[in-house]
């Protein structure tokens, strides 16, 4: 039989009356859910993802005579995944939970790869990336650079904090002090600081000022405490180093975002001992090496793998100091950790 070929109004009304099917589907879904819940659902209305549950997460209220509230919501099957940061759409029902009906469009997306290496987001609109390191667990430059990386290809404003200053003194730490030095160097913003003793507290309290912070370090550097006394009343449980490994122990288990009296957010992820970039090309890993952006492209040969090809434009520059040697043996070893290198 010679296939039959349809006219453009066939066509038309063929696509017309599948789309007023879904519609009705949906329509079918929304009421359903609604009975579900137990009632109507109120007005659509604009508010924020500040935690998540699994299925469900907290949503505090952008607007309405809900502002401010927060609510315990289910989110539409049809939604993708939400982050915490993201910006919704959303129905309070008469249980004191609501229904999240659309997700707004994000700025950022701050990604890392999980347990099967898929990439996740974890935060949404987010601005300012805050890197935390402390003496105590020992810290690595490359850790610190992954993290920097990461920050680069989300678009991020990164900043270096060195936690626990009260502890440079003890044991082989003076060399911590002078990679805050180095990144100071090379254009990040850094602080010192003790959130025991409280010193360099304000200045954090000022770069954290109207920025949606998202909080990132080894489990064990000393984020909760930070949170604490940043927000005495959030009293968040701090994790003790175990003194077995002298690596820190877990105690965040969700990404959750606080709002600082004076303006600004911030968002505190689960620890992470690793920061995966294995979706990251090494062309956006040379991209993430701030430093290396004025020489890229000068090299004598346009496929140059900048190990010890003559002429190469990086292997120059840290000949010269232009490039420490330390961050190019640091973009070495992050090269070897992605796919197919």
């Amino acid at each position: 039989m010679a296939k039959r070929h349809l006219t453009r109004r066939q066509s038309w009304r063929i696509q017309k009356i599948q789309d007023e099917r879904s519609a009705r589907a949906s329509r079918r879904a929304d009421l359903a859910e609604e009975s579900l819940l137990g009632g109507d659902l109120g007005p659509e209305q604009e508010g924020q993802v500040i935690a998540h549950f699994g299925v469900q997460v907290d949503v505090e209220a952008s607007s309405g005579p809900l502002q401010g509230q927060v609510r315990r919501c289910h989110r539409r099957a049809n939604l993708p995944a939400l982050v915490t940061g993201d910006r919704i759409v959303w129905r309070a029902d008469n249980q004191q939970g609501g229904v999240i009906v659309a997700l707004q469009p994000r700025a950022t997306e701050l990604h890392r790869p999980d347990h099967r290496g898929q990439l996740k987001p974890v935060a949404a609109n987010v601005d300012r990336l805050v890197i935390v390191f402390a003496p105590l667990p020992t810290p690595h430059s490359n850790l610190i650079d992954r993290y920097l990386v990461a920050a680069e290809q989300a678009g991020l404003e990164p900043l270096l904090v060195l936690n626990k200053a009260d502890l440079l003194d003890q044991g082989d730490s003076g060399h911590i002090r002078s990679w805050l030095d180095d990144y100071a160097r090379l254009g990040y913003r850094t602080l010192c600081l003790s959130a025991g003793s409280g010193e360099g507290l304000d200045g954090l309290r000022r770069e954290l000022r109207d920025h949606v912070n998202v909080l990132v370090g080894q489990s064990g550097v000393g984020k909760s405490s930070l949170i604490n006394a940043l927000l005495p009343d959030v009293d968040l449980r701090v994790g003790a180093l175990s003194e077995m490994t002298g690596k820190g122990t877990h105690t965040t288990t969700t990404a959750r975002l606080f709002h600082f009296p004076d303006g600004g957010d911030l968002i505190d992820s689960p620890g992470i001992r690793e920061f995966g970039l294995t979706h990251i090309s090494p062309d956006e890993l040379l991209e993430g090496f701030i430093e290396f952006r004025p020489f890229l492209g000068h090299c004598r040969f346009r496929d140059c793998q900048h190990k010890h090809e003559p002429g190469c434009a990086l292997l120059e520059a840290v000949a010269s100091g232009e490039i420490s040697a330390g961050r190019m043996n640091s973009y070495r070893h992050i090269l070897a950790s992605l796919s197919g290198n």
